[in-house]
């Protein structure tokens, strides 16, 4: 499931967010495929709850996924950076480096 994140980025601002829309939905399957006794929620009920919630749900589920990804990247806790780059309108950095870490373990699996 790796992706080039340069093309993932760029592609979320050329169709205006819908592609992050499904960047998001399979970052959130790779985190309860990973971590599930972190996180069990499905990617379109995240995203249906972020859209209704008008992206509050989105800063909860950004804590959820730093606390999530930590099976994959080695222990560290993002959950408060993810959080912080969320409320400051940053969130597509953190699907980055969501990305990076599966980038990285499937190198290091293969």
């Amino acid at each position: 499931m790796t992706r080039n994140i340069v093309v993932c980025i760029l592609l979320s601002i050329i169709t205006c967010g819908i592609y992050g829309l499904y960047w998001m939905y399979t970052l959130n399957e790779y985190a309860r495929a990973v971590a599930p006794q972190e996180w069990q929620t499905s990617g379109i009920t995240v995203i249906l709850l972020d859209i209704i919630t008008c992206g509050i749900y989105g800063l909860y589920w950004n804590y959820k996924m730093g606390k999530a990804y930590m099976t994959v990247n080695g222990g560290s806790d993002n959950s408060l950076l993810f959080v912080l780059l969320g409320v400051f309108g940053f969130s597509i950095v953190n699907w980055a480096i969501m990305q990076n870490d599966i980038n990285n373990a499937a190198r290091f699996r293969y």
